[in-house]
Formats: C-alpha cells, structure tokens, sequence
C-alpha cells in the first residue's frame, strides 16, 4: 500500500524528511495506473488464500467440527459489508479506507476511533505471522524451539524494514501462484485419499451434523473475520486505480466471494479427509494433520514450504506498512515525534518505529494464536460495523436517499451489516473483549490528551503506508 501523507519539515535525526508526495490539501494524488486485475490480485495475495489454514484447528474445535458453516456465516456479513465499502468508495475514492469514510460521515472524533481500532489490527498482523512461521517450523523441526523461531524471524524482518529493503510488488503474483498449484495439489491428492476410503464419508457433516451448537459456530465465525481482511486492503488503492468508483467496488465484491467461496470449499475438503477433529495432534497445527492425511510426508512439506514463505512475505509487508503509518502518525505529532517522526541518517527508513513494532511483535513469544486472531478480528468487526453505518449516515441521512430501492441498498443492507457484525462481535471471548476495550480506551484517553480535553481540534490519522 502506498500514499500521498503531507509534506514534513524535518525529522530529529537531523536530516529533512523526503518529500513523497504533497497531501490531500496540496492537490497532489497517486498515479492511477492499476486496473481490475492488479487490484483484485492485491487483495487476493493480501488475503492469502492459504489463511484459511492459520485458525483451521482452533475455529475446528470451538464450533465442534463445522468450520465450513462458521465460514458461510462469516462470509454473508463480509458480503454485505463489502457491499458497504463499496458504496463508500463510490462517495469518497480516497485512500484511508474504514477510518476515511468514518470521519467524513460521522466527523474527526468517532473517525479517530475507528482508526485506532484499526491500528491494533495493523500492530497485530505482523505479531500473528511471526506466530505461525514459528509454529509450522516447530512442526516441521521439532527440534527446534518455537520462541526461537519466532524470535529469528523479528530479529530478520525487523532488520529488513531498518534497511529499507521491501518485499517486491511483483512477489504478491509469485507467492499467488505458487499458493494456487498447492490448493489444487491438496484437492486432487484429496480426491484420491476419499476415493480409496474404505468407509462412506458423509459429505454434509462438515456444514451440519447432530447436535451442532449455532452459538459455537457463531463464536468460530467471529474469529474467522481475520480471513476477510484482504478486501478492506482493496480499498486503500482508490487513489491509484482507474475509474476508482467502478473498479474498486467490482473488485472488493470479487476477493471476498472468490476468498470466501475459496475457504469454504478447502475447509470442507480438510474436514472430509480429516473428520475426527479430536484427534488433532496440536489445534494450532492441526493444518498439518490434515496435510498428512491427505498426501503424506509431500505434501505436508508441501504446505509447510507454501505457507511459511507467504507468512514470511506477509510479515515484511505489513510491518513495513505499520512502521510507516506509525512514522505518520509521529510526523503529525499524534504519537510521540522523538521516537516515530525519527529516520535512519543513512537509510532513510522510520527505524524507531519499526523497532517498536518488533517489540510488539514480541508478543508473539506469550500470547496464543486463538487469542491474537480474536484480538485482530475485534478490531476489524468495530472498524466494519463503522463503514455500515457510514453508508446510513452519508446516504439515507444526509442525500435522504431512503426511498424505493434505495431503503434496500441504503438503510437495510447496511443496517443488516451492522446487527451481523455486531453478533460476531459479541460472539468473542471475555479476553479478547478486555483486550479490545483497553485498547479503545486507551485510544479515547489520548485523544483526550492531545486535543487538550477537545479544547483542540481532532487532528487527522493518516492510516496509510509512507514510501
């Protein structure tokens, strides 16, 4: 992702800052170059198809065996809030994404909280990648430790993003491809492994069985919205795309049905293979399980070369984001400057925030991969359940667009977004509750601090990645 933040005088390191593009009130945008293919790829490899394997295990054991009903019912409220972003990107073609439609709609103060809400998601993301490199590694090398897996992998990334040295825009098509012939190696050597089954595998258990628990499926579905992230990155590109108001909202409706279809069908097809989910040597790896089952020692290794390297990929990318939006941030003295507003004197690179970022990241050595996906998913239900009603505010409200069928595609459409995500929200765990709260209160009291009791205006977030 890239942006356009405002031009900066100077940083502590001594040196003035680049100047990488004037902001809004400059006149100066991004190039629009990007067409319906590179933007629906960008959210797909944003995705990461293989996602649907991170929370395989522990969504598997929380709704009892019916991973694939939890994402059906993840899916039809990622639908009709993609259909929310994208009437939004119709009515503000701006990068910024949940909190830019927040603040234009609903002003400065509730768009500052939908944006910080998204920024424990952005703090998060590169945590939970560090997470599954070390525990897929783990399970491949058992003898060597977890911790230290992930340890070396902050250590290296984090290194990464001081140097400057960035994942290639071209890799996202590679690492796509190369997850595209493992889903089809997994679902033909599948195939084969049920057509040799002695037994008849029922092949609607999966989605419903005797004694399913909704309120369990509920609870897995909740978490389940980390896998939909993908198509809110979408949104971040309407300043460099082409006819924006028609491209992203195709493209944002194509990578969440494509994705969601996607993960419905290779949760399935794990859980025919592999139906006596309590057997699962580890939930966090229970991936691997399935693997075995499926194709042997092959594909497992296999799957674990795929997935690692995307997580891999995916760390640099998003903490790079991160470190830079954090750099923002510090540039517009939101957070402290003398640590985030800071650049390398050779490298050029934010390093105090890309520092910080890897000590979050830390995190990743205490905090379980259940709680981590809870915590991500949280913020993204607040930050949805803000778009939804965005498209209330800005059409019905404020155009009085409530009549024939814009009540459907204005007011029940949304408001229907708004109540789903608002059950899969309080489907979550009283942990990640206590987590996500913290965090909002923590983001209300500063703001309170730096608008001086709002005795200042609310100064602006800039959730966007610096160049």
């Amino acid at each position: 992702m890239t942006g356009t933040p405002h031009s900066a005088p100077g940083s502590d390191t001594g040196h003035e800052l680049p100047d990488i593009g004037a902001g809004i009130g400059g006149a100066s945008t991004l190039r629009r170059t990007l067409g319906l293919p590179s933007t629906v790829i960008f959210g797909l490899a944003y995705m990461v198809p293989l996602t649907v394997f991170t929370t395989y295990g522990i969504v598997t054991t929380v709704t009892g065996g019916h991973l694939p009903t939890a994402y059906l019912f993840t899916l039809a409220t990622m639908l009709v809030t993609a259909l929310a972003y994208a009437n939004m990107v119709k009515a503000y073609p701006l990068a910024g994404s949940a909190y830019t439609y927040t603040e234009k709609s609903f002003g400065p103060g509730l768009g500052f909280i939908a944006g910080w809400a998204l920024l424990l998601d952005y703090l998060f993301l590169p945590m939970i990648n560090f997470m599954v490199i070390g525990l897929y590694l783990n399970a491949a090398l058992p003898q060597v430790p977890t911790w230290l897996v992930i340890l070396a992998a902050i250590i290296l990334v984090t290194g990464m993003n001081v140097l400057g040295i960035k994942v290639a825009a071209g890799l996202n098509g590679l690492l796509l491809a190369v997850q595209a012939v493992f889903i089809i190696t997994f679902a033909v050597m599948s195939a084969l492994t049920l057509s040799g089954a002695a037994g008849v595998v029922d092949p609607l258990a999966p989605f419903y069985s005797e004694g399913i628990s909704f309120t369990a499926v509920a609870a897995g579905a909740a978490i389940l919205c980390l896998s939909f992230l993908g198509f809110d990155a979408v949104s971040t590109l309407s300043e460099e795309t082409k006819n924006p108001t028609q491209t992203i909202p195709r493209a944002i409706l194509i990578c969440t049905l494509g994705a969601g279809l996607l993960f419905i069908l290779l949760s399935w097809i794990g859980h025919l293979v592999l139906p006596d989910w309590e057997s699962f040597t580890d939930v966090d790896t229970a991936s691997v399980d399935v693997m075995r089952e499926a194709g042997g020692a092959f594909l497992v290794a296999f799957f674990t070369a795929a997935y690692v390297s995307g997580c891999i990929a995916s760390a640099v990318a998003s903490q790079v984001s991160v470190s830079r939006i954090l750099f923002s941030m510090g540039r517009n003295r939101l957070l402290p400057p003398r640590i985030f507003a800071v650049l390398h004197g050779r490298f050029r690179t934010p390093y105090l925030a890309a520092i910080v970022v890897g000590v979050v990241s830390l995190l990743a050595l205490v905090v379980s991969l259940d709680v981590a996906a809870s915590v991500i998913s949280f913020g993204a239900l607040i930050a949805f359940s803000a778009v939804n009603l965005s498209v209330i505010k800005h059409y019905a409200i404020d155009q009085r667009r409530f009549r024939g069928y814009d009540a459907v595609k204005y007011v029940a459409l949304p408001s229907l977004g708004v109540v789903l995500c608002l059950w899969l929200w309080t489907s979550l765990t009283t942990l990640t509750f206590i987590v996500g709260i913290g965090w909002t209160c923590l983001g209300l009291i500063w703001l309170l601090i730096i608008t001086r009791g709002f005795r200042r205006p609310v100064p602006q977030l800039d959730l966007r990645e610096q160049a």
